[in-house]
């Protein structure tokens, strides 16, 4: 089963995914597929929170900010995988530091590319993303690119998933499929 979860900060996203994750395990292989790479201690806060809240969970961490296909290099395919998120491997993949940061455009539509092979190379797969597009602020050009980048790679995830889900206030909100938790 392949998963797609997106939604605003701070909403339950990354605990819904967790949840999923172990459902599908069933006691089984469950990865957690770090993508961020930190640059501040903003980062470095988030990414600690993250790995207490699935502290004795069992999911094994793979840290992959880069090149998404990588993290299944000696991985179990059959296992389940927790990708978190897509935002973070985007913004990664957009403004690569071997390029001072500037924008990438095709590095973008390859990490679309990767993250769809992704899902469809595992049995089960819950992958997460920030609704970050739905705003009326008028942003820079380097922003626009990058929502709209997202907002491509998530229409594409949703497309290869079997259930769709929206967190909004801690609400979910499915758009296609079943949970299964």
């Amino acid at each position: 089963m392949i998963c797609f979860i997106s939604g605003g900060a701070k909403n339950g996203k990354s605990t819904l995914a967790q949840n999923l994750a172990l459902s599908l395990a069933r006691g089984g292989t469950h990865y957690y597929v770090a993508t961020m790479i930190p640059t501040d201690g903003e980062d470095r806060e988030r990414i600690r929170r993250h790995v207490e809240d699935r502290k004795g969970l069992g999911f094994e961490t793979i840290e992959c900010g880069r090149n998404i296909l990588s993290c299944l290099d000696g991985a179990d395919r059959e296992a389940t995988f927790l990708l978190d998120s897509a935002t973070a491997l985007l913004m990664n993949e957009l403004f690569p530091p071997e390029k001072n940061y500037e924008m990438d455009v095709p590095a973008a539509k390859r990490c679309a590319e990767e993250l769809t092979a992704f899902a469809g190379s595992v049995r089960n797969a819950v992958i997460v993303s920030d609704y970050l597009y739905s705003d009326a602020i008028r942003y820079d050009r380097s922003t626009q690119v990058y929502q709209q980048c997202l907002a491509d790679i998530d229409r594409a995830l949703a497309a290869v998933s079997d259930t769709v889900v929206e967190v909004s206030a801690g609400q979910y909100i499915v758009h296609k499929g079943a949970l299964k938790l």
